[in-house]
């Protein structure tokens, strides 16, 4: 696997685009009263997926970048966390929940991939 930039690792690439799912599809359907709670928490955790594997790329040890992509699988799984609770409180659908429980499942197999990746680099 030859990685040439950030932008074009498939993994930072891939949470980039679920940030902007979450921004523009997920965010605009929560109420005006929700704006300094529910959605800054969505946004936050979101917004960590890609910034934890930009703060691991290109650590000059493996098992430093897989730590970081592992806590960006923590705030997938945060972000799943908050859309669930969303739909609890009827702020989104289920159906828009369905969507993010898929595109969180899609990140974490990308980033167990990635991961796999870097702990098979470290070992050699």
């Amino acid at each position: 696997m030859s990685v040439k930039s950030l932008e074009t690792l498939n993994t930072w690439v891939k949470a980039k685009e679920f940030v902007l799912r979450v921004y523009r599809e997920v965010v605009p359907l929560l109420p005006v009263d929700e704006k300094w709670s529910m959605a800054q928490q969505i946004r936050r955790s979101s917004n960590s997926i890609p910034a934890n594997i930009a703060e691991g790329y290109d650590r000059f040890h493996y098992l430093d970048n897989a730590k970081f992509c592992s806590n960006a699988r923590g705030s997938c799984y945060e972000t799943l966390d908050h859309l669930i609770t969303a739909n609890d409180e009827e702020m989104i659908s289920t159906e828009m929940l369905s969507t993010g429980r898929n595109l969180v499942n899609e990140a974490g197999k990308i980033l167990n991939g990635y991961i796999k990746y870097l702990q098979s680099k470290a070992s050699t």
